[in-house]
């Protein structure tokens, strides 16, 4: 058994097809016959059933495939790291999330080229989800997120906690109201754009606030569910946490999308406060008086290779914090310089 023989047999698995598979990875489809043939000797296990168009796998060839991809992912990564350990890059690749540009990146990088105006920066921008497979593979060397991971290969800390605001259409009757609560909201369409999800689920709790009649009426189904099902989306996740479910929900692709849809009337959103910025002619952005509706902000890296330049990236932030008068506490990453 090799990585050719490994390799092959999961071009072949992805494909379903040796044709495909060929296309894949450049090898011709009797190379690719050969190596499967090899392999399936050597373990005495058919892992492919040649006889089904598209190829499936056999029971052992579905066991072996969930195992060896995760064996083979940690080859790729480890691979990947030797590689930069030796040659590390001057380049510093930062990856983001688009509600992070909208805060104070622009102004941590700024700060950063300051002190170090030599450091060559790249940003960006990929999802929270993403970005721990960017950094394995040496797309990004840090990334700023939303969410909390667990991976044996990343590590993170929590830069701090940016407060939530509704965003509201201008004519909507709570548009002027500056502090929002959660309850008062929950009779509207609330719009979703978040891909990532939160790794732990949260059930609705009963709560002693009362909805009117109206909104109770309207309550679909769907919502209903909601009381038994977990919840792992973060803006339901933050209503949840009061017992509140809103009536209706739209989900789109992207923060964007969503407010160009609360601009347009079609409902309300949740966004970080850093964003109260964009579409004011159109967006009525509120205070919610719930100190513990935030948006997390953290920074992940690789626990075995901190890019030396990561350490002024993260002095800068803190200094842009400090002239903010944000409050935060001091961290750095295991094997930090």
């Amino acid at each position: 058994m090799d990585l050719k023989q490994l390799n092959a047999f999961i071009a072949i698995a992805d494909s379903r097809s040796f044709s495909a598979a060929a296309t894949k990875t450049g090898l011709s489809q009797p190379s690719l016959s050969r190596l499967l043939k090899q392999l399936e000797t050597d373990m005495g296990v058919e892992l492919v059933d040649r006889y089904h168009r598209p190829l499936h796998l056999t029971e052992a060839g579905i066991f072996f495939y969930d195992k060896i991809s995760a064996i083979l992912t940690e080859i790729d990564t480890v691979t990947s790291m030797t590689q930069r350990l030796s040659t590390p890059s001057s380049m510093l690749n930062i990856g983001f999330v688009p509600s992070v540009l909208y805060g104070l990146l622009p102004e941590i990088i700024a700060m950063l080229k300051q002190s170090n105006p030599d450091i060559d920066v790249n940003l960006k921008d990929i999802s929270s989800y993403q970005q721990i497979e960017a950094l394995k593979s040496g797309e990004i060397d840090i990334g700023f997120g939303r969410f909390p991971h667990q991976d044996p290969w990343i590590q993170q800390i929590l830069l701090r906690h940016e407060r939530y605001v509704v965003a509201l259409p201008k004519a909507h009757p709570l548009a002027h109201i500056k502090e929002q609560r959660l309850i008062d909201l929950a009779n509207n369409r609330l719009i979703l754009y978040h891909q990532t999800h939160l790794p732990i689920a949260t059930s609705v709790r009963s709560t002693s606030a009362k909805l009117d009649n109206n909104t109770k009426s309207r309550r679909t189904s769907a919502e209903q569910s909601a009381h038994s099902a977990p919840i792992t989306e973060p803006l339901l996740h933050l209503f949840a946490q009061y017992g509140i479910s809103p009536f209706m929900t739209t989900t789109v692709s992207d923060l964007q999308v969503a407010l160009g849809l609360v601009a347009a009337g079609e409902g309300i959103t949740l966004v970080p406060a850093s964003l109260k910025t964009v579409r004011t002619d159109q967006i009525s952005y509120q205070r919610l008086i719930h100190e513990n509706v935030t948006s997390p902000i953290y920074l992940h890296t690789l626990k075995d290779f901190v890019h030396p330049s990561i350490s002024d990236l993260l002095r800068a932030t803190y200094q842009v914090y400090e002239q903010r008068g944000i409050t935060y506490r001091q961290q750095k990453f295991v094997s930090q310089p």
